[in-house]
């Protein structure tokens, strides 16, 4: 290389250097939790809204049996009509899950499911009993869903014939029973791509 092509080289490079040392020290754009965690809790609120009297129509009109039937469709629809409208991803988990290919916590989720537990019994009420954070580039959601009085007729201890009989038909390995009103069923749980 010739001496002036030399010297051209170096500015060139130097420039170049500056340029990705630039590059990489510019922040990314601030992530605005709070912003995201009013969004995703808007949306939970939003499933509630539809699930419940969705659920309270199936009771009046069929009774528990024909609850749990309309809630086996009508949970997984209405998540994946507002995953599909929010660009959210959708879903409901618990450590006893009712269906467990859709609502098996990973293990982010367990670990704040069995907090909310705790929070409950401490005696923080269900609704406010919430959490969110950035996991592996995805900002994280829980809304827990306490058992209500409504509840008890397809997940309480003192279940109908019936009851157990539709359980068995939509939900052969339901663990989803047992509880009493005020605990922590489980959650709402939202995650979004910030990548």
């Amino acid at each position: 290389m010739r001496k002036s092509q030399q010297q051209l080289a170096k500015p060139a490079t130097i420039c170049s250097l500056i340029l990705i040392s630039l590059t990489a020290c510019t922040p990314s754009p601030a992530v605005d939790q709070q912003a995201l965690a009013a969004e995703a809790g808007a949306i939970s609120q939003r499933f509630v809204g539809t699930l419940l009297p969705t659920l309270q129509q199936a009771l009046q009109n069929g009774g528990p049996a024909a609850a749990i039937e309309v809630c086996s469709v009508q949970a997984p629809a209405i998540a994946s009509a507002l995953s599909e409208e929010t660009g959210w991803q959708v879903g409901r988990v618990s450590l006893k899950a009712r269906n467990r290919s859709l609502a098996t916590p990973d293990s982010w989720e367990s670990a704040r499911l069995e907090e909310f537990d705790q929070r409950q019994r401490d005696g923080e009420a269900g609704p406010d009993i919430n959490t969110a954070a950035i996991v592996a580039g995805e900002f994280r959601y829980l809304q827990a869903q306490p058992v209500m009085p409504l509840c008890l007729n397809c997940h309480g201890s003192d279940l109908s014939p019936e009851v157990r009989n539709a359980l068995q038909v939509h939900y052969p390995d339901d663990l989803a029973t047992g509880y009493s009103s005020g605990e922590i069923r489980g959650a709402i749980s939202l995650r979004k791509s910030l990548e």
